[in-house]
């Protein structure tokens, strides 16, 4: 045949077209590719909630229905033999007052009655009498020496503050901003209608800064007393100080609770509210701030990868049947670690049970980590590198697999800064940390807040020895 032939010609031309149809087909299904990956990662980011990522609940969804816990099948509210809630009276001796009343005539024949009750009906009532502040007023006077003409003026004594509030007021108007997280106008508007003190709200703000210049000897002893700690959890959060973005951090014993508010979130911090000679063990999130901590110092917190496992289980797919899987086994996990925190069953008996489990998770991680989509295989590939510490609550006794403790300990803050929007100043970004430190570890140690802040302002003038967060027993501290 020719190589003129028309026919080769032809079977050529269709075979360029076919090539070329091909080369388009394989364009067009890389494209698709690239589309329906990024239409999946899109309706993930739409499914994230507070159940499966480190969003917190108050940013779901309207609507948005939560697992619901499994049933006991007990009715609500108190069950069969409780002993249920009472006032309780107070001694005799701490009543201010008695009133008898004795009945004079029977209730049904009107005869006189005589005698007393040993053992009458009692009932209490408290109130709060009309609170009058008292006001003193210090005179200094001023004389004129007869010998030089000098005019000399006394002093305030030194135990005399030298605003115009003691420190009992002082520490309610701090109580009030700082553990109740009032708005300063209202703080205003109460100590008005409550003790009918009028101030300004420049004095609350330069109350507050005096009560934390009172406590701030007390709230670094605190720092000092977590950094020798045998276990500390830690965690961040967002904060804004003078319209920059910072972090307000949160270093947490059973007894003692520190913050610090600092524009970073870096490792330092962290090495700062730890001390880079820390000897204990640390609970807290993936955050990298942390990775300086040697592994076998950790305990990665469960319920952050609890959340990541929930993830792969809304994501569908060969996510789910991983994140499932990995669920089913920490459920597991949490049973037996409960039962050993119970006393249920011994140590050695939870760590016996708790090895092939930890070999059984180790091994779905690694094969997530090779047939999974690429971020979650990512994900399961960072887990990996601190798997070490996801089982430090196996074999050190005290330490919580979960970081509770801190997340605990920063909520009443993020609901501080979600009406107050963080701080205007340094000061101020110091009187959050250090009133928070206050509230925390006296709320731990089951202490009176407003006892304690008057103190530190009456020690602060020389009339009491200085006051200490740190616990009554030092030996106590885990």
């Amino acid at each position: 045949m020719s190589r003129d032939d028309p026919r080769d010609k032809r079977i050529a031309e269709l075979e360029g077209q076919l090539a070329e149809r091909d080369q388009l087909i394989a364009s067009f299904k890389a494209h698709i590719d690239v589309l329906t990956a990024r239409v999946a990662e899109l309706e993930a980011q739409l499914g994230r909630n507070s159940s499966n990522s480190s969003k917190p609940p108050s940013s779901d969804p309207p609507g948005m229905r939560r697992k619901e816990p499994s049933s006991t099948g007990r009715k609500r509210g108190g069950q069969p033999g409780h002993p249920g809630a009472k006032r309780e009276l107070l001694p005799l001796e701490q009543v201010d007052e008695v009133k008898r009343y004795i009945p004079k005539r029977c209730g049904q024949c009107r005869t006189h009655l005589h005698g007393e009750d040993p053992a009458p009906l009692r009932h209490q009532v408290t109130e709060v009498p009309p609170i009058k502040p008292v006001v003193t007023e210090y005179q200094c006077h001023a004389l004129t020496c007869e010998q030089c003409g000098a005019v000399t003026r006394a002093e305030l004594p030194p135990d005399v503050p030298s605003g115009a509030f003691g420190p009992r007021l002082t520490a309610m108007a701090a109580v009030c901003t700082g553990a109740y997280r009032m708005p300063k106008r209202i703080v205003q508007e109460l100590l008005s209608a409550f003790l009918g003190v009028e101030l300004s709200l420049g004095s609350v703000s330069k109350l507050e800064q005096r009560v934390s210049a009172s406590v701030a000897e007390a709230v670094e002893a605190a720092r000092r007393f977590v950094r020798s700690s045998r276990h500390v959890h830690l965690d961040e959060t967002g904060w804004t100080e003078e319209k920059h973005r910072a972090w307000l951090w949160v270093a947490a014993t059973p007894l003692v609770s520190v913050f610090e508010v600092v524009r970073s979130r870096g490792k330092e911090v962290a090495q700062r509210m730890l001390g880079r000679d820390f000897a204990g063990t640390a609970s807290s999130d993936r955050w990298c701030a942390y990775n300086w901590l040697h592994v076998l110092r950790r305990q990665v917190c469960w319920a952050h990868l609890l959340r990541e496992f929930q993830g792969f289980v809304d994501r569908g797919r060969v996510c789910k049947k991983y994140g499932q899987m990995l669920l089913d086994e920490m459920a597991i996990a949490f049973e037996w670690w409960h039962r050993a925190r119970d006393g249920t069953i011994t140590r050695r008996t939870f760590q016996r049970k708790m090895r092939p489990l930890m070999r059984e998770v180790g091994r779905l991680l690694r094969e997530a980590a090779v047939r999974l989509p690429r971020k979650q295989a990512g994900t399961c590939q960072e887990i990996l590198k601190l798997e070490a510490a996801m089982w430090t609550f196996v074999y050190v006794e005290g330490i919580d697999p979960t970081n509770n403790r801190a997340e605990r300990a920063l909520r009443p803050a993020v609901i501080w800064r979600k009406g107050s929007f963080g701080t205007d100043s340094q000061n101020g970004s110091r009187f959050v940390e250090r009133i928070l430190t206050v509230v925390s570890t006296l709320r731990s140690q089951g202490r009176n807040i407003l006892e304690f802040l008057t103190a530190a302002g009456n020690a602060a003038l020389g009339q009491c020895s200085a006051q200490s967060l740190l616990p009554a027993q030092p030996t106590s501290r885990s």
